[in-house]
């Protein structure tokens, strides 16, 4: 009972912190004159992309600070590392998907999905690369040198990623003109922009940590692997500001900036804590980790393939991702019975 109320309890405040967000990013980045694209793929993907990366971080460091051999928490790590990505490129396109048939009739663009191609394609393009380099190092045996390279190649691979996505792309449209936290203000101060923005956040990552105490409570209870759970539940609790703050921008027809968030997050998460992992953990990757893996590279390169055959992407072409993680939800059963 107790791990229920604290379960709904977060879920509240990561859909309502999730609302307060986007609301401030978008007026964040109109502020500073940065284009959909940058907001999307970076701001406030790598704002919501904090709460599973802590948690690899606290997982792997935690038994190294403390003087202790890696272990299990290097499993975990891994699991949380690569959970994420495969959650985003699956479940969460889906979950876009869904989002766009769902308020299809609120939508002046539909079921389609009115994106900056150009954007969103060089976002899983440059995902499929890096995620598949990041999968052949803890498939291959190198020596160390080699992953510290690759380690750091991943790191700037990152950063021009970053660089390419702020300079191009399209301009910011709509940008809310009011913060929630004072409606009545046309022009509210940056810095009670900045407060929401910050403020949103942190209770959207106190939230998603919250959630995923009941999550791992309630799947240890039922005696399933900590790999497992790392890899799957943790991830699924902790993309949940992903996927709200997605739902809210597909609501409102801003496409770009709703796939963005999808795609500019699993840009971070394939690089930035990857090269943290392939540095701190022995990085080999076997079983499910492999199969993750491989499922989130399909799922993504379909996507990828259909915008660069026709250009255009319709809430039914993301929907396969939901199949893909169903796929992995069906190993993973059979894989511990």
């Amino acid at each position: 009972m107790i791990v229920a109320v604290e379960f709904i309890g977060a879920l509240v405040r990561i859909v309502v912190s999730a609302a307060f967000f986007t609301n401030a990013v978008e007026i964040l980045g109109g502020r500073l004159g940065m284009r959909q694209g940058a907001v999307g793929s970076v701001l406030a993907a790598v704002g919501t992309a904090l709460p599973e990366s802590m948690i690899a971080v606290v997982a792997i460091m935690g038994p190294i600070l403390a003087g202790g051999a890696p272990g299990g928490g290097a499993e975990i790590g891994i699991g949380a590392i690569l959970g994420a990505p495969f959650m985003l490129a699956t479940l969460a396109l889906f979950v876009v998907g869904a989002a766009a048939i769902f308020f299809r009739n609120r939508r002046e663009q539909g079921t389609r999905l009115g994106i900056d191609t150009g954007t969103i394609s060089r976002d899983l393009g440059s995902f499929l690369i890096v995620f598949a380099v990041a999968a052949g190092v803890g498939l291959l045996e190198l020596p160390i040198y080699l992953k510290v390279t690759v380690a750091l190649a991943l790191v700037v691979a990152y950063g021009v990623y970053v660089r390419n996505t702020f300079a191009s792309g399209e301009d910011m449209e709509d940008t809310p003109e009011k913060l929630l936290i004072m409606p009545r203000r046309q022009e509210p101060p940056f810095a009670a922009v900045i407060f929401q923005t910050l403020a949103s956040l942190g209770i959207i990552v106190a939230g998603a940590h919250f959630l995923v105490d009941a999550v791992e409570y309630a799947a240890e209870g039922l005696g399933l692997p900590a790999g497992l759970i790392a890899l799957i539940l943790a991830p699924l609790a902790t993309e949940l500001p992903e996927k709200f703050n997605s739902i809210f921008w597909v609501r409102d027809g801003k496409d770009t900036l709703a796939m963005g968030n999808m795609t500019g997050a699993m840009m971070f998460q394939s690089t930035i804590p990857v090269a943290f992992g392939i540095l701190f953990t022995p990085w080999n990757l076997t079983g499910l980790n492999v199969f993750a893996v491989a499922l989130a590279l399909v799922s993504a390169g379909l996507v990828y393939l259909m915008l660069r055959r026709s250009g255009k992407l319709s809430a039914g072409h993301l929907l396969a991702g939901g199949l893909f993680y169903l796929a992995f939800a069906v190993g993973a059963v059979v894989a511990i019975v």
